[in-house]
């Protein structure tokens, strides 16, 4: 099972540690959900949810604020007690004497930010889907076009970044090249490039180019969702290769089916426009619309009116 420990998402989000708590690099986190612990602060703690990071926001520590501080101290102690990761205060809001206190007593983190209950809430949860989300490397070029994320894959040498290249010089956007980090979020493949080598690109016979630097900050883009794989090949003269597009063919990246198509390459065949052009054909199927399927009927209607 993948997890996160405690102090890499700190590090990674920022927060301002109140309290640390021995031990934080072993405590780890292995589901997205989040707590606001509206009923255990009133006493009620059957279903706590402890194995998650309690959120305390406005209402939560308007509610605590009020109570007389002996009856704070137990509701927090009734929380504090069981194993919770961590507990974060939203808004600076400040943190009650008591809690500090419950903290060291039980060894729990206690952690803050300046941002909203709401705007953390989704940070968080965003973060622990992304790093906690099954993933995979594939060895390739994602960039986009026309919206579209297409994963470019193929043996070595048969001109995948060169066709990324010119998809750039055509106002397209690189995401990855060479290596292509893979996350399967809420049932979407999202595709980026590994930190160290982010919108670095290779080009036999160049070297190494920084598309940033090249073509600006409009030619590269973070993350995208991969909507189509595309297979570069070298021609095999004999082999026999779709011409019409009746048949879907699919690729399956990390248990999700992926459109796919192979594109024979041979000297003088323009294989960055034919990327625009099966982009383009995509969007059109996405929108109902099948260009081969629709030749297909307009045969068999010629056909059926020429035996009449």
């Amino acid at each position: 099972m993948k997890y996160v420990t405690l102090d890499k998402l700190i590090d990674d989000l920022e927060f301002e540690i109140i309290y640390e708590a021995e031990g934080i690099e072993n405590v780890k986190l292995s589901a997205s959900e989040v707590n606001r612990p509206g009923l255990p602060i009133t006493g009620y703690l059957e279903g706590y949810a402890y194995d998650r990071i309690q959120i305390i926001g406005k209402i939560e520590w308007s509610y605590c604020n009020s109570l007389d501080p002996k009856v704070r101290y137990t509701r927090f102690e009734n929380m504090l007690s069981y194993p919770i990761p961590a507990m974060i205060f939203s808004r600076n809001l400040e943190v009650f004497p008591e809690v500090i206190e419950l903290a060291k007593k039980y060894n729990r983190t206690i952690l803050r930010t300046d941002i909203t209950t709401s705007k953390l809430v989704n940070k968080l949860i965003n973060y622990l889907d992304f790093v906690l989300a099954p993933s995979m490397l594939v060895h390739g070029v994602l960039v986009e076009v026309y919206g579209l994320g297409i994963l470019i894959i193929g043996e070595s040498g048969v001109g995948k970044s060169e066709t990324a290249l010119e998809l750039i010089k055509r106002g397209h956007r690189l995401v990855a090249d060479d290596v292509v980090e893979i996350r399967k979020i809420e049932g979407e493949l999202r595709g980026q490039s590994p930190q160290l080598v982010r919108y670095f690109m290779e080009i036999r016979g160049i070297g190494i180019l920084d598309i940033e630097r090249l073509y600006g900050v409009g030619a590269i883009k973070r993350e995208e969702f991969i909507d189509l794989v595309i297979e570069l090949e070298f021609w095999e003269e004999g082999k026999e290769y779709d011409r019409l597009g009746l048949d879907e063919v699919y690729t399956e990246l990390l248990g999700k089916k992926v459109p796919k198509l192979t594109i024979p390459v041979r000297p003088g065949r323009n294989t960055a426009m034919i990327v625009e052009v099966a982009a383009r054909n995509l969007r059109q199927k996405m929108l109902g619309y099948n260009a081969a399927e629709e030749l297909s009927r307009r045969i068999r209607e010629y056909n059926k009116n020429k035996r009449r």
